[in-house]
């Protein structure tokens, strides 16, 4: 039975469900959930990120990483950790990039947060044979404390579920997921009962996202960088301040889709909320700063990396100048996306974010 039939029989014998149960089931169900079952990345699948633009990417946060580990006084252990790894590519370039620092690789223990089967395939074959040889956690818990960390996660927030609440004209309301007439999926809107409701206002008829997941997560790197040290870089797209708005979307075929008919076949994400992650983490401990992608990766020095390439590989210039302006150009991913450093409370701020706010 597909998917968007069961979450059909659940709601008729439960009742409707919130936006962030529905995305849960939608992504993680372990029949039929998009990231349990069919992850589809690149070219040929439903969504591409930003370390399958271009091998720059990778390589300049390998780059921040080894500054970062130099920057905490060269720990002669330490736990690398890419949270939410896709299909391996990023923390490939990240480590082909680090062999300019033995010192660093000699000192790293390599861990990789994945929840999904089909994905953790994919990244043991990108990293066959890798030095270090990575291990698999299937949450940040599971990772062994002791050591400092540094970690990296890229678009991983927008995966985290969140609620959808409604401003009313006599309070507010959240929209779940209930039954059509017909007995099809569908977008319903229900009273929010007494103490449940968003923490900003919002004009009548607008649309608040909140997402726990996405703020506890970011109180787990908070209270784990508070006892072990190192440092936390987070790359989504979402907003720098609060807005309100709904951003649910499915994508498929690299094609905008209908979330409810595409229950389970299509990624499905949110706006990462980096405020209230960062607050979280300031709560547990910690200090942030944030970047555009593009000013972060200009500070790493992208714009040198490609003008070299470019020169070695002349054949590829203009694909070169093409990668470099989809990762950093104002109307491309440059300001959408977003990198927030989190860090200990007391120690400076990391490379690239000595000025950010």
């Amino acid at each position: 039975m597909p998917l968007k039939d069961r979450l059909a029989a659940q709601i008729r014998a439960s009742g409707p469900m919130t936006v962030a149960q529905f995305m849960t089931a939608c992504l993680h169900d372990p029949q039929d959930g998009y990231y349990a079952t069919r992850p589809a990345l690149g070219a040929a699948g439903d969504f591409i990120t930003a370390p399958l633009v271009s091998q720059m990417f990778g390589e300049l946060i390998g780059v921040w990483a080894v500054a970062t580990w130099r920057a905490i006084g060269s720990p002669t252990r330490f736990r690398l950790i890419e949270a939410g790894p896709g299909d391996g590519t990023l923390i490939s370039d990240l480590l082909r990039a680090a062999r300019t620092a033995p010192d660093f690789v000699a000192a790293t223990d390599l861990w990789l947060v994945e929840t999904s089967a089909p994905l953790r395939e994919r990244q043991a074959a990108a990293l066959a044979g890798a030095r270090p040889a990575p291990r698999w956690a299937g949450s940040l818990a599971e990772v062994p404390d002791g050591a400092p960390m540094i970690l990296v996660a890229n678009e991983l927030l927008d995966c985290l579920p969140a609620r959808q609440f409604v401003r009313r004209p006599d309070g507010w309301g959240e929209q779940v997921v209930g039954l059509a007439p017909d007995g099809a999926l569908a977008f319903g809107l229900v009273r929010c009962p007494p103490g449940i409701a968003p923490p900003h206002d919002a004009p009548v008829g607008a649309v608040v996202e909140v997402s726990a997941a996405q703020a506890a997560f970011g109180a787990e790197i908070g209270e784990r960088l508070t006892r072990g040290g190192g440092a936390a870089l987070l790359i989504d797209y979402g907003r720098d301040r609060f807005e309100a708005g709904d951003t649910l979307q499915a994508l498929k075929a690299h094609q905008k889709a209908d979330p409810l008919a595409t229950a389970g076949e299509a990624d499905l994400t949110v706006h990462a909320d980096f405020p209230a992650v960062a607050e979280a983490a300031r709560a547990a401990g910690a200090n942030s700063a944030l970047l555009t992608q593009g000013e972060f990766l200009r500070r790493l020095g992208i714009e040198a990396r490609a003008a070299r390439l470019a020169h070695s590989h002349p054949d590829r210039a203009d694909s070169l100048a093409r990668q470099l302006a989809r990762l950093t150009a104002d109307d491309q991913m440059g300001v959408l996306f977003k990198a927030l450093c989190l860090y200990p409370a007391g120690q400076p701020a990391p490379p690239a974010f000595e000025t950010a706010t």
